[in-house]
């Protein structure tokens, strides 16, 4: 029979996306107030890879991922779900979303993302939330799975995302 033990804590990570560029360091200060300094900002890069926001959202939309500095319990990326989707209905307008926040967290082998949404590579976590493994870490760089989002595999985040694990690494070595 295996041992039951504590998870390591794991690093936060937030990708946003707008069209309203003005908006990214409004959102930062809220979510630096909720979860801590930011220790990593990746660039913000053109979001075309799909219009599944456009009517929604609009045209010409940015993104940009980051990451905290204090490591997170797994375990309450539910919650951490619940209040970015509570952030992005504050910044709505008539009922249409101007910001996106996606939220999950890095670890040595694996980037989670939480959803809403249920599908078969989703497992539930709690108060309506599931989450998915997106990316996987082998070798020298995380790597694509069928299902991960086309922003997730670009070099532009993947880039960043091996930036925030290193992070994290120091982070527990010391």
């Amino acid at each position: 029979m295996g041992k039951i033990k504590s998870p390591l804590p794991v690093k936060l990570i937030m990708a946003i996306f707008t069209g309203n560029l003005e908006l990214f360091p409004e959102i930062e200060i809220v979510l630096e107030k909720q979860y801590g300094k930011i220790d990593c900002k990746g660039p913000v890069f053109g979001f075309n890879h799909t219009d599944y926001y456009q009517e929604e959202m609009g045209f010409n939309l940015k993104k940009k991922f980051i990451s905290f500095k204090d490591l997170i319990d797994p375990g309450k990326l539910n919650s951490i779900k619940l209040f970015t989707n509570k952030l992005e209905g504050k910044y709505s307008n008539k009922d249409k979303r101007i910001v996106n926040i996606d939220s999950g967290y890095i670890d040595n082998s694996k980037l989670v993302l939480a959803s809403t949404k249920d599908y078969y590579h989703r497992i539930y976590v709690g108060k309506g939330i599931y989450a998915e493994v997106t990316l996987f870490f082998k070798g020298r760089s995380f790597q694509q799975l069928s299902w991960t989002y086309p922003d997730y595999k670009i070099d532009t985040s993947i880039d960043v995302f091996n930036t925030i694990r290193g992070i994290y690494r120091k982070q527990l070595s010391n």
